[in-house]
C-alpha cells in the first residue's frame, strides 16, 4: 500500500483517486468544498463527455447516469449566410457512432465524493496552501494537484512554448434551461459558428433538477457577443442569452425563447487564457508535486474537450502510477508521465486553438464539403471522441486538398 494526496476533486482528481482506492492503496482527497456545497452551488462547466472519455469512468464503476442522462446522439455544424440573414450558409449533421453524456458536475461530483469515501478514501475539506502541500509531500509517496486555483495553481509556471494566447480568447457564458424545443430527428451538439463575432453551441444535459439543456455562448473579445459585465442577475443572464440567439441565430432563438433557466446558479460568466502549465512544480523544501487537468492543461471550452482531456488525463496518470511498481515518484516519473498524456493532448490543444482563429478558406471548403457528403459529416463528428483523426487534413491545405480530392472521387 502506496500513500497519496490528491489536492482538487474534480472530473480528473476523483477518477485517479478512486482508482488508487481500488488499486488497494491509501488516498487522502483535499478540496474546499463538500458534495452538498458543491451541489447547490454555481455550475462548473458545460462537460459534454465523448465516448471514450465515458469508457473510462465505466472501466472504474463510477459511470451512474448513462441510463437517466438524455444522450447526445450527433454534431450539428451550422454558420449563418453573411449575406442572407435567417439563412445557412452551411448546415450538416453526423452521427456519433456512439451516444456522448453531459452530467451537470453539480451532481456527479457529489456522488462520486460518497464513492470516495464509502471506498475508504480520506475526505479533507479546507483551502490548501503551500504550506500543507509541504506536509502532504513529506507525509505520502506523490501530491497530485488537480486544481488550478490559488497560490497552489500559481506553483505551475506556463509553458509558452505550448501556449499560444496569453490573453483570454473568448468571453464565456453558461446557460442551463428547461422548455426548450427538442431537436429533430436525433439529438445532437449544435455548433454554430458566427464569423468575426463567436460561437454558440446546445445539447442535452442531466443537472440537479433533471433533464435539461445547456447553452454555450463564446464571444470575441470587444465584438457583440462580450456581452455579460452589465448583467447582474440569474434572468438578465437568461435574457442576455435569448439576446445573442435571437440576433444571431433565429432557428435557434425559435426553439429557445420558450425556455426557463434550470435554478438560479445555472449560469456561469468570465473568461480565461487557454493555457499548458509545466507538469511539475518545486515547493520551497525542493520537494516535487504533480500537476493534473485543469492545473496543467486548459482548453477553451470551444470544442468541447475540457472534461473529455479531464477523463483521458486521469486514465494515463492512473496506468502509470500503478505500472511503476515500488519505485520512487520521483521529478522523472512526474514528466514522463505528462509527456504521455501530452502525446495525445497536444493534438487536442492544436484544434481547440486553431478553432479560435478565423477559419482558413481550406476549411470553409471541407466544411462546406460535409453538407454533400455524409461520410466527411459523420467523420468529423466522431473526430470529436478523439481528435486525433482530424490531422493533418484539418490542418493542413494540401493534405485537406487530396482528402477532399478522394471523398468526391468516391462519391
Amino acid at each position: 500500500m502506496r500513500r497519496f494526496t490528491i489536492v482538487g476533486g474534480g472530473q480528473s482528481g476523483l477518477m485517479v483517486a478512486i482508482g488508487l482506492l481500488k488499486a488497494g492503496h491509501q488516498v487522502r482527497v483535499v478540496q474546499n468544498r463538500t458534495g452538498e456545497e458543491i451541489a447547490n452551488g454555481k455550475v462548473l462547466s458545460s462537460q459534454c463527455m465523448f465516448s471514450n472519455s465515458v469508457q473510462h469512468e465505466r472501466d472504474l464503476g463510477i459511470d451512474f447516469w448513462s441510463d437517466s442522462c438524455p444522450p447526445v446522439q450527433g454534431i450539428n455544424f451550422i454558420v449563418p449566410h453573411p449575406e442572407k440573414p435567417g439563412e445557412k450558409l452551411i448546415d450538416w449533421t453526423g452521427k456519433l457512432d456512439k451516444n456522448a453524456y453531459a452530467v451537470d458536475q453539480r451532481v456527479k461530483m457529489p456522488r462520486w465524493l460518497e464513492e470516495f469515501q464509502k471506498l475508504g478514501g480520506q475526505l479533507v475539506i479546507k483551502d490548501a496552501g503551500i504550506a500543507e502541500l509541504e506536509t502532504f509531500a513529506r507525509e505520502d509517496d506523490l501530491v497530485i494537484v488537480a486544481s488550478g486555483k490559488g497560490e497552489i495553481g500559481q506553483l505551475f509556471t506556463r509553458d509558452p512554448d505550448r501556449s499560444p494566447f496569453d490573453k483570454p480568447q473568448r468571453a464565456l457564458a453558461l446557460t442551463y434551461v428547461t422548455g426548450m424545443t427538442p431537436r429533430a430527428p436525433h439529438s445532437a451538439v449544435e455548433f454554430n459558428l458566427i464569423p468575426g463575432v463567436g460561437e454558440y453551441f446546445v445539447f442535452p444535459s442531466l443537472t440537479t433538477t433533471g433533464p435539461c439543456e445547456i447553452m454555450v455562448l463564446e464571444g470575441i473579445p470587444g465584438g457583440p457577443m462580450d456581452c455579460w459585465a452589465d448583467v447582474k442577475t440569474p434572468e438578465q443572464h437568461l435574457e442576455k442569452s435569448l439576446w445573442v440567439l435571437k440576433t444571431f441565430l433565429p432557428w435557434e432563438y425559435e426553439r429557445s425563447k420558450g425556455c426557463e433557466l434550470t435554478d438560479p446558479n445555472g449560469i456561469l460568466a468570465g473568461r480565461f487564457p487557454p493555457t499548458v502549465r509545466h507538469p511539475v512544480a518545486t515547493l520551497p523544501s525542493g520537494r516535487k508535486v504533480l500537476g493534473l487537468g485543469d492545473a496543467v492543461c486548459l482548453n477553451d471550452p470551444i470544442t468541447g474537450q475540457g472534461s473529455n482531456n479531464a477523463s483521458k488525463a486521469a486514465a494515463v496518470y492512473l496506468q502509470c502510477i500503478l505500472s511503476h511498481g515500488e519505485r520512487a515518484y520521483d521529478e522523472a516519473f512526474m514528466r514522463a508521465t505528462f509527456e504521455r498524456f501530452w502525446d495525445y493532448a497536444q493534438w487536442v490543444v492544436r484544434w481547440t486553438n486553431m478553432m479560435l482563429q478565423p477559419p482558413p478558406p481550406f476549411v470553409l471548403e471541407i466544411m462546406g464539403t460535409a453538407c454533400a457528403v455524409p461520410e466527411l459529416a459523420q467523420r468529423m463528428a466522431n473526430a470529436f471522441d478523439d481528435p486525433r483523426d482530424f490531422f493533418p487534413w484539418f490542418a493542413d491545405p494540401d493534405a485537406a486538398g487530396a482528402y477532399l480530392a478522394d471523398l468526391r472521387k468516391a462519391a
